[in-house]
Parts: C-alpha cells; structure tokens; sequence
C-alpha cells in the first residue's frame, strides 16, 4: 500500500487507515482480529480509534491485537480523547485533567508507552488553550508524537492552529479528522482550504456516506444487520436515504458497472484521490465488507468518472483546480 505525508508534518501512513468506532461493540474481538491482520498484510499501518469507542474496547482489541500478534513499531496508532460517558450518557470534556486522564487510559489499555496521533474528539467548553496545553504537556513528556483535532470546523481548526503557531515550544497540528463523502462535501469549502493553510492533513471518516454510498439501501429497504437496523445507529444512517442521496447513489453505481468494480470501492477511490486527503478511514465491520476496499488499492478513477461524480454529487470540486 502507498503512503502518503500527514500534511507538511514528518509522519508518513498508508493512503487508507482502518477505523474502530464498531470494535467491541457491532464487531467482534475474532472480526476485528482478521480485519486487522489483513489490512496490515496489505500493507496498512495506520489503526485510527478513540478511548470512547465502545467505551474503552476498541482500544483493549488494538491492545491485545498488540500483546499477541502485531508489531506495535509497524504501526500508527491513533486515538482521541475529549467524549466522556457520564449517568450514561456522552459528554464533551476537553478540560486539561480529562483529557490527560483520556490518555493515560489509553496508553494502558493499548499498551504502548506513545500515542502516534493524539486527536482532540471535538470542540468543548473548555478554553481552547487549556485543551492544546494538555496536547502540549503530552508531546513534551514523549506519550505523543504528533497531535490533531476531529470534527472541527472552518474556523475552529484555523484558530486552534493559529494558537499553537503563535509561540515556539507548542506542538504544531499535524491534521484534522472529519465527515467527507459523494454524500458529505462541506469539507471542501473552509475545513480543506483551512487545512493546505496550515499543512495539515487529512483523514475523513464514512467515505462511503456511513455505507449508503455501496448501495445496500437502494431498494429502500433496511436489510437485517445493517447500520440503519441497529436501534444505535439508525439515527446515523436516517439522512442519507432518500433524495437526493439516492442520485448520488445511482451514479456511484452506474460507474461501478462501467468498470466492473463496486460501488463501495467507486466511492472509496474518489475520496482518497480528492485534493487534501491523506487516508480516508475504512469502518468497515468484518473481513468481507473490508477485503474489496483493501483490493481497491491499485485502481484509480479515471478524470471523467470524477468529474461526473462531482457533478453529481454538488457540482465541480474547486480545489482540483488549484
């Protein structure tokens, strides 16, 4: 698999990272093992998680996964932290203590004495200064080598790079981590442009539109097992079916015939290619969903079929032309 440069920073990861937001909740330790195993035998090394993915399991598999049969030193481990659960409900605390609090517990439960990428999950209450202080406590003490920000927009991933470009010693952003797809371009507007500002990277999740794109729903029916039939996730899934998704859809599965490949693997290919992107991130479930992605590797779309999606899907992405 080819690497790509997270922005203008020296780390280097595979053009396609594996996601865990299911691990340990919808997959199971035995799926995400044989996921895991064979994106690294495709050449993958970038294993993007957070320490709220099913409340702390997704990274105790990446951690097992490590104990037994990964080679920690092969891979980009990646983690978030900032979502707390509280009476049992998700909460937002990018205070200095929680998020230092975040890390620890994920450095013990993936067992390994760094953190690779440590991302702010998303904007708080908090001061911003006090959140990047607690980025630059964590660098200084060697637990983090590079850090980012997830799910923020134009204006917050601008200011919160400013800040830590303003005096020498803080950690400089390497990337930011946010919703891009045929079905959610709003990236290419502020957060892409803000990102080539700063030298940023680049990793979006759900690109194929949180599974709509591979055509499963087309029939508009939920099929048994899917996202849109899990009580967890069909809040997740609910805006993109319908119109005018269901265009979008069609023509991801029009090129898909044309060139004989899956809509899954059409819809992977125009976001990894797009301007700004560093590696999208593959949430696939199980093997099955995953292996046709990791073959996707030696394809290319050709510049007609991109250009016909981006018509499709919201008109011409200005950034090609840049």
């Amino acid at each position: 698999m080819r690497h790509r440069q997270v922005g203008k920073s020296g780390l280097s990861v595979s053009r396609t990272g594996l996601g865990t937001l299911t691990w340990g909740r919808d997959t199971s330790y035995e799926d995400a093992r044989r996921m895991a195993l064979a994106f690294v035998e495709a050449g993958g090394d970038l294993i993007d998680t957070a320490a709220a993915y099913g409340g702390g399991d997704a990274e105790r598999i990446i951690g097992k996964l490590i104990r037994t049969e990964l080679n920690r030193e092969s891979l980009v481990i990646a983690t978030k932290a900032g979502f707390v659960s509280r009476d049992g409900k998700q909460a937002i605390d990018t205070s200095r203590q929680t998020l230092l609090a975040d890390l620890r517990e994920s450095l013990r439960r993936l067992h390994t004495d760094h953190i690779d990428l440590w991302q702010l999950h998303a904007w708080g209450d908090a001061p911003l200064e006090e959140s990047l202080a607690a980025i630059d406590t964590a660098v200084a003490a060697g637990s983090v080598r590079y850090a980012g920000v997830s799910n923020f927009v134009g204006w917050q991933t601008a200011q919160a790079a400013t800040w830590q470009r303003a005096f020498p010693g803080r950690a400089k952003l390497a990337s930011a981590q946010v919703e891009y797809s045929l079905l959610a371009r709003r990236a290419e507007f502020e957060i892409i442009p803000a990102l080539r500002a700063f030298g940023m990277g680049l990793f979006p999740w759900s690109p194929l539109g949180r599974g709509v794109l591979t055509g499963k729903y087309s029939a508009g029916s939920v099929p048994r097992g899917s996202r849109a039939d899990a009580e967890h996730f069909s809040w997740f899934i609910e805006p993109y079916l319908g119109q005018p998704s269901s265009a979008i859809v069609y023509a991801v599965q029009v090129a898909a015939r044309g060139m004989e490949m899956t809509p899954a693997q059409v819809a992977l290919l125009w976001v990894r290619d797009a301007p700004g992107v560093t590696a999208p991130l593959l949430g696939s479930r199980n093997l099955a969903q995953l292996r046709p992605l990791l073959e996707a590797e030696q394809f290319e779309l050709p510049p007609e079929i991109t250009q016909a999606l981006d018509d499709v899907s919201g008109g011409p992405n200005e950034l090609r032309l840049a």
